[in-house]
């Protein structure tokens, strides 16, 4: 295989760990009997570990060991602590295995990425094509699940997402091994505290802080949509347990497509008018969600919305701090973002929706005398479309970039 090939095949497995238990985490807590606080809680794991990990990782791991085998023991560890989530139905145990798991993983996104950008001959050109193995992995590890989960799937069954991802594991801490050497880096670029002091004084940027506030809302609304889906689809639209993370995988299906044409896209409609399409991209997704719940069809297409709010938002972001950012910090103000994203909108999201639910749900008894648990999902999916609308009158209005677009429409 070529280089490019084994890099594409550790993305593969890299994001295949994360996506075969992010869709129904909430929803499993939920069968444990976690209290939205609870949840919010091992929610804020991820945010917490993207918070050490991106400084473990620039400041330590990249200088000190050799980035394949430094893959190889984390997952190898991750691992462990997956399955150790998994028979874990009491909250504390479980807090503690996935906060293990968490600060194990979430360097690994970093690390994989240097590995890539350090063995491809022109990253600018190739990486794109590379982290695109990704989203096929978040895509092909919902597949399983059709034949371990039930279409009523109870915490025997769902606990394999989480068995699942400790398999994946294991065989991406294998298969690091063979991946090419990746030497540490004693003089890594970009990772000063000089540049990070710097990157963040750019706030005071007022188009950089605009883009900083619109990003967090958007961090949380597209957080939030995690925290949320899969229980909708079951409980409220009627999708088996076994069907709905191949549902949500379609939005990776469009995610594919949709980085195909982003550089045409950026190159004639602009950074806004780009970065507005993947913010209303959500905000149409949720007020389907509130106002369609009844129409399959419809919940079920709707769902191909992702690509636009991921390809046409985030990955402009991206896209836009490498062109626009002074060359020496583009490192750091890329990490800062990458918190924000990974890291603080995953921490608000985690708090605010559960609590959310737990307000907007109401037992209701039947002549039996069982008792349902009924969640008012329209007022819920209004709170995420209102945020989204919000963002994009900000960005309407005070998002003024240094560029209009970028210059050449190679940006994969």
């Amino acid at each position: 295989m070529t280089v490019q090939v084994r890099l594409f095949l550790m993305m593969v497995l890299q994001l295949a760990v994360w996506g075969a238990w992010a869709p129904k985490l909430f929803p499993y807590m939920g069968l444990l009997g976690f209290a939205p606080w609870q949840q919010s809680l091992v929610g804020s794991c991820w945010g917490v570990a993207a918070l050490a990990g991106m400084f473990f990782s620039n400041q330590f791991a990249d200088r000190n060991f050799a980035a394949e085998r430094f893959m190889a023991v984390s997952h190898a560890l991750s691992g462990l602590a997956l399955i150790g989530v998994a028979f874990s139905t009491t909250f504390w145990p479980f807090f503690a295995c996935y906060m293990v798991y968490s600060l194990l993983y979430v360097p690994t996104l970093s690390v994989s990425n240097s590995i890539a950008f350090a063995n491809l001959k022109d990253p600018a050109k190739q990486f794109g094509a590379v982290r695109m193995g990704g989203t096929v992995g978040w895509m092909l590890v919902s597949w399983p699940f059709i034949f371990l989960l039930g279409a009523k799937a109870d915490i025997e069954h769902i606990r394999w997402i989480f068995l699942v991802a400790a398999i994946v594991s294991f065989a991406l801490a294998a298969y690091s091994l063979t991946l090419p050497h990746t030497p540490p880096r004693r003089e890594a670029e970009g990772v000063d505290k000089l540049a990070w002091r710097r990157a963040v004084k750019l706030l005071g940027v007022p188009f950089v802080g605009v883009l900083f506030a619109v990003t967090f809302i958007d961090s949380v609304i597209h957080n939030g949509y995690f925290v949320m889906a899969d229980g909708f689809l079951t409980n409220r639209v009627g999708i088996a347990g076994n069907l709905s993370m191949v549902v949500l995988s379609l939005g990776q299906l469009a995610e594919i497509g949709t980085m195909l044409i982003l550089g045409p896209v950026l190159v004639k409609l602009g950074w806004k008018l780009t970065m507005i399409i993947g913010v209303l991209g959500h905000a149409a997704r949720f007020a389907v969600f509130a106002f369609f719940a009844d129409s399959l069809p419809v919940i079920v297409a709707v769902q191909l919305l992702h690509g636009v709010c991921y390809a046409f938002f985030f990955a402009t972001v991206y896209i836009f701090v490498d062109a626009v950012f002074p060359k020496d910090v583009r490192s750091s103000a890329q990490g800062l973002f990458n918190l924000l994203i990974l890291g603080i909108g995953s921490v608000v999201a985690s708090f605010l929706f559960p609590t959310l639910i737990g307000r907007l749900t109401t037992k209701v008894t039947d002549i039996s005398g069982a008792e349902t648990q009924i969640v008012d999902y329209q007022m819920l999916f209004l709170v995420p479309t209102g945020m989204a609308l919000a963002a994009v009158v900000i960005l309407a209005l005070f998002f003024r970039p240094p560029t209009r677009a970028p210059e050449t429409p190679d940006i994969a």
